[in-house]
């Protein structure tokens, strides 16, 4: 799935097929992407492709939920503006989405303390009381045996050691007993965009849901420069002491996931992602010497 290309042919196709007006807009490739392919549609917008099944429902979620909180985000996110329906053409949903400009935090890493206000801003609006028919987040910090099968690929057995009583400290640490919040769920580097070392937007909702905050909190270790875990707290303001550990505790899991994913791709997507493996590293160094 993840290997196949589609054309500015194709697109250029479609979009005369059900976006007449937008169809002599330019087209430009979007490099990266596992289970979408993204061009840029003049200066504004950007068609999102899905490549299979999974990727076609997240594009429906995308279409669906996004229009109903995105406007009210401090940072710029990709509105959908139009819906592509399956056709003869191409089989799954697609969407002209609002382009985000900026380069991805995997290959121009956050380096302005002031991010931590800004990523802290963002989460604060987005963590509203989520609809009872929104879709449900099945991440959560649980499971003392989730972390075992991710440690491997950490050679060092001290730091090995050190990650697992992050993770165990975090499983223990009391549950999020709240509202059902929206959560963005994804938030790793290759998720943001940077512009002049300062975060500058947040995309690719596909695995939007609701549930605990902590899951998007740890996005204080996995986003943001050294040292700026205190500041991102602070103005968030939301958080506990128990919220902070499973925040934590999801930040050394994603770290060894962006490590392995960095090495050898995911599974049944094959070729590694060379730019994730030492944002992987840098994650698990802030989130084990906080």
């Amino acid at each position: 799935m993840g290997d196949f290309i589609y054309g500015q042919d194709l697109v250029r196709a479609l979009l005369k097929d059900q976006h007449p007006d937008l169809a002599d807009l330019e087209l430009r490739d979007v490099p990266g992407g596992w289970g979408n392919q993204q061009f840029r549609l003049g200066p504004e917008l950007a068609v999102r492709m899905p490549r299979g099944e999974e990727p076609s429902f997240q594009a429906r979620l995308e279409q669906r939920w996004l229009p109903t909180f995105v406007d009210r985000l401090p940072l710029p996110a990709p509105m959908p503006v139009r819906v592509g329906e399956p056709s003869e053409l191409f089989g799954y949903p697609w969407t002209v989405m609002r382009w985000v400009e900026g380069e991805p935090a995997d290959q121009a890493p956050i380096t302005r303390a002031e991010s931590a206000d800004a990523l802290a801003d963002f989460l604060a609006a987005l963590h509203q009381p989520a609809p009872a028919d929104a879709p449900v987040s099945e991440r959560r910090v649980d499971g003392e045996a989730t972390i075992e099968r991710w440690l491997e690929v950490i050679e060092d057995r001290e730091v090995a050691e050190a990650a697992r009583e992050v993770w165990l400290k975090a499983v223990a640490a009391p549950k999020w007993r709240g509202e059902a919040m929206w959560l963005h769920t994804d938030l790793h580097p290759a998720n943001v965009v940077v512009r002049d070392g300062l975060l500058a937007g947040v995309v690719d909702f596909g695995d939007l849901g609701s549930g605990d905050p902590a899951i998007d909190l740890s996005a204080a270790w996995i986003l943001l420069p050294a040292g700026s875990v205190d500041r991102f707290f602070d103005v968030y303001q939301r958080a506990d002491d128990a919220d902070i550990t499973r925040a934590r505790g999801w930040a050394v899991l994603r770290a060894m996931t962006l490590i392995a994913i960095g090495r050898n791709g995911r599974l049944g997507k094959p070729g590694g992602k060379p730019t994730w493996e030492p944002a992987g590293y840098a994650t698990l160094e802030r989130a084990l010497s906080t």
